[in-house]
């Protein structure tokens, strides 16, 4: 008799369990599986990687061209950081570490840390540089 209701509760649980993890292609956050799509639907033809290490990142200027599909990476070497920069709808961290971008304006966009990581997060920032 005692071992019917930990059946049923142990069935329960599975249930819980298998609906928290069905969406296992994105991280299990719907609303980001479109977010490189919008971005750009074109295939890269060129790939930077920025690294980021404690209050900076690893160049003070990356160029880019305007026109041109460029899938951005993103590599966290130490601390906890991100990359934002507003005027090119990008932004990366952590779980989302990569994007394409097809830049269509020329200048230069600031790019700062998306993450709050500590006393000289105010100071890491580099250039992005569109031609």
């Amino acid at each position: 008799m005692k071992s019917t209701p930990l059946f049923l509760l142990s069935i329960a649980l599975l249930l819980v369990l298998a609906a928290c993890g069905g969406n296992s292609g994105n991280g299990g956050n719907a609303a980001d599986s479109g977010k490189e799509i919008s971005v750009s639907s074109a295939a890269a033809q060129e790939e930077i990687v920025i690294k980021a290490t404690n209050f900076s990142f690893d160049k003070k200027e990356y160029h880019l061209k305007k026109g041109v599909p460029v899938k951005i990476v993103f590599e966290n070497e130490s601390g906890n950081h991100g990359v934002l920069v507003p005027e090119l709808n990008l932004q990366l961290d952590g779980k989302n570490n990569s994007q394409v971008i097809v830049p269509e304006q020329t200048g230069t966009f600031r790019m700062t840390c998306a993450i709050f990581c500590g006393s000289g997060h105010s100071q890491m920032s580099a250039d992005i540089i569109v031609e």
